[in-house]
C-alpha cells in the first residue's frame, strides 16, 4: 500500500512509464482531508476512465492556505496512506503548490478529472492537458457529502 505513495519526481516518472506502455493515465487532485463516500465514489468513477489513477494530494501547508486554520484534520502522509489503501487508486503523490498546474504540465495525463462543481474555465491544468490531446472529465458531485460540513458538524458536536 505505501508503495503506491510516490515522491513527486517518482510519480512523474511513473506516469511517463505508463504512457510509454500505452496505458491511459487519469489524474485528479484535492485535499482529501476527511475521506467520505463522496470521495470514494468520485475516485471509483475516475478510475473507470483509464488504466491507472494518480491522485495528487495537497500538502498540509497548501491545505492551511486554501481551507484556513484548523485544517487539515489529518496530516498529508496519513491522507496519502488512506487514499493508497483504496483499490481504485493506483498511485498517490503529495504536492505543495496551491494548484497542481506545474505537476499536470509535467505529467500531461490523458485524462484530467475534477468534480462537477468546478466551472470548466477554472479547472487548473485544463489547457495543458487539452493542448497535449488529452481530455477533461467532470464527475458529478454527490449531494450531502462535504469535508467542510463534516468538520463543522464535529465542531458543533464537541461544544
Amino acid at each position: 500500500m505505501l508503495g503506491k505513495v510516490l515522491a513527486l519526481n517518482a510519480a512523474v516518472e511513473r506516469v511517463r512509464e505508463l504512457k510509454r506502455e500505452g496505458k491511459r493515465v487519469v489524474f485528479t487532485n484535492g485535499c482529501f482531508d476527511l475521506l467520505h463516500p463522496g470521495h470514494t465514489r468520485y475516485l471509483a468513477e475516475a478510475r473507470k476512465l483509464g488504466d491507472a489513477l494518480l491522485v495528487a494530494v495537497n500538502s498540509d501547508r497548501s491545505v492551511r492556505v486554501l481551507k484556513g486554520p484548523g485544517r487539515p484534520v489529518f496530516p498529508q502522509n496519513e491522507r496519502a496512506e488512506i487514499l493508497a489503501a483504496l483499490a481504485c487508486v493506483d498511485y498517490v503523490t503529495i504536492f505543495d503548490e496551491l494548484t497542481p498546474r506545474e505537476l499536470v504540465a509535467r505529467m500531461l495525463p490523458q485524462v484530467l478529472v475534477k468534480g462537477g462543481n468546478w466551472p470548466p474555465d477554472q479547472i487548473v491544468g485544463r489547457e495543458e492537458v487539452e493542448a497535449a490531446g488529452g481530455k477533461v472529465v467532470l464527475i458529478p458531485v454527490i449531494a450531502g457529502f462535504s469535508t467542510s460540513s463534516l468538520v463543522e458538524a464535529a465542531a458543533k458536536a464537541s461544544n
